[in-house]
């Protein structure tokens, strides 16, 4: 039975388990255990299944905790505080800028300048006074930010972008159907509005009335009260590192030298002492820390659930209940995209695995070539926004949470979860019948 296979019943286990509060880290754990234990597994067996698939994110998870350094590197340069300061003058009053100009941010660093989440911890903990001076409800700017790190990638072939058309066009081709890199965001053109129209629905309708939270001051703020906020020698040497560290990232394509090379530049050039490396290293490790190691527990589950087989009766038992009933057949692969995308965390993971069985069915249903694709590239995309173990909701919780105030359940992964997927099914649906 559907109800009864690994991927369902061990997704389940984690959203009922993080909606009740409990960390997300125990929840995948036992989501896995429930996997490996439907699959008729020990939990010995099981444990070390998810052991070692955790080894395959272990290059994201270094760099993560070096973006967090390289961030409070920056963080104590005082120039986010600079940035703060002119904030609080130009966009006093007016929430919709700031929050459109933070999810226009968000997106650039998905595409024209690829730092992925590394730019969070660095901007938006120091705005974390202005967001309450402002009452702004903070599950906005969640939707901001997770706006920003997933519609790029669906709908611009740049950055991480073009990373993802080229998975979905590659694992096209390998099933037998062709279409041109070119050609893909085409097809992911009305999934795109779909976030879009979930985007304003969150900024200017759900999330729109005043939210009160307390003033408490991050190590940030503390550190800026004792300085005077003016442009300094330092600040240029902080830019001119920054900016390193982006071109050494971009040739390289590697985000553990680029940090390196800015932590490095930040040493050398004093902007902080070597004799506060140990403070850099605690203060970086705490920020990021938590987003590496569920990344890592999710590689792990990930594994469990490839390895027992779990995903792929999921796949096989959804496509018995298709028939040729084309509308009832696109429902299903959406759902199921969202059920795994959900579970590991990782739109650019899902790609591969359902691809290889959604391009033959597609095929034999009738749907074009551009439907076909706007299916698959929606049915990875969908659970990205909503994920407990995703970049998405992840990065935003870790500036956002800098003082305690943002839960990651219930103020980024329900509200991103609503006012993404929804929209994003309804599209998906829509262009698999306009295509």
């Amino acid at each position: 039975m559907l109800l009864f296979n690994g991927v369902i019943l061990s997704v389940i286990v984690i959203v009922i388990l993080s909606l009740l509060r409990l960390n997300v880290i125990f929840g995948l754990i036992a989501a896995s255990i429930t996997a490996g234990l439907v699959a008729g597994g020990s939990i010995t067996d099981t444990i070390q299944m998810m052991v070692q698939g955790m080894s395959g994110q272990l290059e994201t998870a270094l760099s993560y905790i070096l973006l967090g350094m390289f961030a409070v590197m920056i963080a104590k340069s005082d120039i986010t505080a600079l940035l703060v300061k002119k904030l609080l003058v130009v966009l006093r009053g007016k929430r919709g800028i700031l929050l459109m100009s933070i999810a226009t941010a968000a997106c650039l660093s998905q595409n024209a300048v690829p730092v992925h989440i590394a730019f969070i911890p660095i901007l938006i903990p120091p705005l974390l006074s202005l967001f309450t001076k402002m009452q702004i409800d903070r599950r906005a700017v969640a939707c901001a930010l997770t706006f920003g790190l997933q519609a790029p990638y669906i709908m611009l072939p740049a950055g991480f972008g073009l990373i993802y058309h080229q998975i979905v066009v590659s694992e096209m081709g390998k099933a037998g159907m062709s279409i041109a890199v070119t050609d893909f965001p085409k097809a992911m053109l009305i999934p795109g509005i779909g976030m879009i129209v979930g985007l304003l629905v969150a900024l200017f309708i759900s999330y729109r009335k005043p939210r009160t939270y307390q003033i408490i001051a991050t190590d940030t703020d503390q550190d800026n009260e004792k300085k005077e906020l003016r442009f300094t020698k330092r600040h240029a040497f902080t830019l001119v590192a920054i900016l390193l560290a982006l071109t050494v990232q971009l040739l390289t394509k590697s985000l553990i030298i680029g940090s390196l090379t800015g932590i490095v530049c930040l040493f050398i050039f004093r902007v902080v002492p070597w004799n506060l490396g140990d403070e850099v290293v605690q203060r970086g490790v705490a920020m990021m820390g938590f987003i590496a190691f569920v990344i890592l527990l999710a590689s792990g589950y990930a594994t469990v659930l490839k390895e027992t087989g779990a995903v792929q009766q999921l796949v096989a038992s959804g496509v018995e209940y298709f028939g040729q009933n084309r509308f009832l057949a696109s429902v299903i692969m959406l759902l199921i995209g969202l059920v795994i995308t959900i579970g590991i965390g990782s739109s650019f993971g899902t790609v591969p695995i359902i691809t290889a069985i959604f391009v033959p069915l597609c095929a034999g249903l009738g749907f074009s070539v551009l439907a076909t694709a706007a299916l698959i590239g929606t049915a990875g995309a969908l659970g990205d926004a909503g994920s407990p173990a995703s970049d998405s909701t992840l990065g935003p919780t870790s500036g956002l949470n800098a003082d305690g105030q943002h839960h990651h359940i219930w103020d980024t992964c329900v509200p991103t979860f609503l006012h993404y997927n929804i929209p994003l099914f309804i599209f998906g649906l829509l262009a698999a019948f306009t295509l």
